[in-house]
């Protein structure tokens, strides 16, 4: 089944874990066999070719760069000019893929239903160029709120303001506080362009700041449930009715210490916490019955994002396996129209409805 996800760092991998995301999975996790700089070397399980082999057509793709004010530990640059120029190097990481046939930017209602159209003529899916929606995640990068419309103009359509920590205009994971001043002209502006705010990653009250002050279209690229995993960097229930109620979509990570409680980090592993992909179907299931429908849930599955196959479902060993899902829905009752809703199908009508 043509599938879309929602959150992909394909440029990060590219520019920062030095990956030539060309190459099948298998040559990509040879080349890094012996490196150590990354908790995840040879652990890879994304590549442009097992998109294809998995029929993941269709890509949320983001930029990223935080930046780190004094006394901040987390890792990021120390300007936002430094941060900007990270996000222009991924931009043109993006547009050399164009350029090689490997990508297409989807930003409008034109190019996304022709590319919907090749995607499912189901002819040589291994030659199609994967169509990619530009996305910001965290908007440290963005020097002056008039810089926002240049991104737009670059293709940006989706803006995360914050990623993890503080923000300069909203505060994320494991961080407090409200958006303020900043934070609100961020969304005046994004409204004024269209742009698709991605409420994932903003802290309790930032997410409660940005749905009071922002008009436009919601969506939660990749997010999972504080009921079945409870910490701040998931949604309560509350969040989930909220963002229902505004007509998200909320895509389903696969990092495997949001999917199952208890976590450790550097010590735990899949196997050893049973997180598999019936568990991502729990968090999804979740949100099906706040919902009362499969309306409002899909994929976004975060893969290789700074994890690999050491901290994502053990039958997960590339993206193509995705592919597992809708078996697993089926012996949930879920239905063909519930699962094309699921693996497709609910992206595509929001998308439809924000760039009509």
């Amino acid at each position: 089944m043509f599938t879309i996800d929602a959150h992909l760092d394909l440029s990060m991998n590219a520019l920062e874990w030095n990956r030539d995301l060309r190459l099948p999975i298998s040559a990509i996790n040879d080349r890094e066999q012996g490196l150590t700089d990354k908790p995840d070397r040879g652990k890879a399980v994304v590549s442009l070719p097992e998109l294809r082999k998995g029929k993941i057509g269709l890509v949320v793709a983001t930029q990223i760069a935080r930046y780190v004010a004094p006394g901040n530990n987390l890792p990021g640059w120390h300007s936002p000019e430094q941060a900007w120029a990270q996000t222009q190097g991924q931009l043109a990481w993006y547009k050399a893929m164009e350029e090689a046939g490997e990508m297409v930017q989807i930003n409008n209602l034109e190019t996304l239903e022709k590319h919907v159209q090749l995607w499912e003529n189901g002819q040589d899916d291994e030659k199609k160029p994967i169509g990619y929606i530009l996305s910001l995640e965290g908007a440290d990068s963005i020097i002056t709120i008039q810089q926002l419309e240049r991104a737009h103009a670059n293709g940006l359509r989706a803006v995360g303001p914050a990623h993890y920590g503080p923000g300069r205009y909203a505060q994320g994971t494991d961080a407090t506080g409200f958006m303020g001043p900043k934070g609100h002209e961020l969304l005046k502006e994004m409204e004024r362009l269209n742009i698709i705010l991605d409420a994932t990653h903003l802290c309790d009250d930032s997410f409660w700041e940005a749905l009071d002050h922002f008009n436009g279209h919601v969506w939660a690229s990749h997010n999972n449930c504080r009921a079945l995993v409870n910490h701040n960097r998931q949604y309560s229930d509350g969040q989930i009715k909220a963002l229902i109620t505004r007509g998200a979509v909320i895509g389903l990570a696969l990092d495997a210490w949001m999917m199952v409680p208890n976590w450790v980090r550097g010590q735990s592993t899949p196997r050893g916490m049973n997180c598999n992909l019936e568990v991502m179907v729990n968090h999804l299931d979740h949100i099906c019955q706040i919902a009362g429908n499969t309306l409002h849930v899909g994929v976004g599955s975060d893969l290789d994002g700074a994890f690999g196959t050491e901290q994502c479902p053990y039958d997960v060993e590339s993206i193509a396996d995705l592919q597992k899902i809708p078996a697993l829905l089926t012996k949930r009752g879920y239905t063909a129209e519930d699962i094309k809703n699921l693996m497709q199908g609910n992206w595509l009508r929001f998308l439809r409805k924000a760039w009509h």
